[in-house]
């Protein structure tokens, strides 16, 4: 059946074109990366998963993000690039060192199991490298020679990501409506239990200071840690190393 003709006195509306999507950056999917992280957790993140917060097809990310792998180290060093560096004092370089390296494993804390990306990689976008730098320079100028410090700086990375990304584990065990205070006395509770029974003749010491193998909060064993690698490392401004 043939269509009828439009009467005279009826104009046709023109269609309206869906307005286009505002196209997408590289920022705005790192952003959006690391907002599923603060909620979920690194698992969570995927170029599926992204694509559909921004009601697109997968294939529109990669045209700024090669794939996961690169995604992840676009967030780890954006979490670098909020690490405020300090200059180099001389006088007070051991402080400096511990002082970002505390700042760098705060924010790690704060972005869930974000410490993950990091592992068995080598960071390298601008903001890791500026941190590194930063890092170098305060041990350089305190009188570390060149190859303790490379070194060094790369112990203190691995230091920083793994604690930080234990303490996220920890975070996994934590039961509905449970705090993470609440689950860390309950779980050194249980541990310090677990020690003091251990058969003594097999295991008299752990058995006899069970209360001081299980003491401290993790930010006191955090501090304990640096002071342990920062004393350390301060021995070799003595001497001439090798480089």
């Amino acid at each position: 059946m043939s269509e009828l003709p439009l009467p005279p006195w009826r104009r046709t509306v023109p269609k309206r074109p869906r307005p286009a999507k505002a196209p997408l950056s590289q920022d705005e999917i790192v952003d959006a990366g690391l907002r599923i992280v603060l909620e979920e957790g690194i698992e969570a993140v995927s170029m599926r998963r992204l694509a559909a917060v921004f009601d697109t097809g997968a294939s529109s990310l990669y045209a700024h993000v090669a794939n996961k792998e690169e995604l992840l180290h676009l967030m780890f060093d954006r979490i670098c690039g909020q690490v405020e560096v300090l200059a180099p004092d001389p006088e007070h370089w051991q402080e400096q060192i511990k002082e970002m390296c505390r700042r760098g494993h705060a924010l790690m804390a704060k972005y869930n199991d974000i410490a993950r990306a990091a592992l068995a990689t080598v960071p390298s976008g601008p903001n890791a490298l500026r941190m590194s730098e930063a890092m170098l320079a305060i041990m350089l100028a305190g009188g570390v020679p060149p190859q303790v410090a490379a070194w060094s700086l790369d112990r203190l990375f691995l230091y920083i990501v793994a604690d930080a990304y234990e303490n996220s584990l920890h975070q996994l065990n934590l039961v509905e409506g449970q705090s993470t205070r609440e689950y860390f006395d309950t779980f050194v509770g249980q541990l310090t239990d677990y020690y003091t029974n251990l058969p003594a003749d097999r295991f008299p010491n752990i058995r006899a200071h069970a209360a001081v193998l299980t003491a401290g909060s993790g930010d006191e064993r955090f501090e304990f840690g640096l002071d342990m690698l920062i004393d350390g490392l301060s021995r070799y401004t003595d001497r001439t190393v090798d480089p």
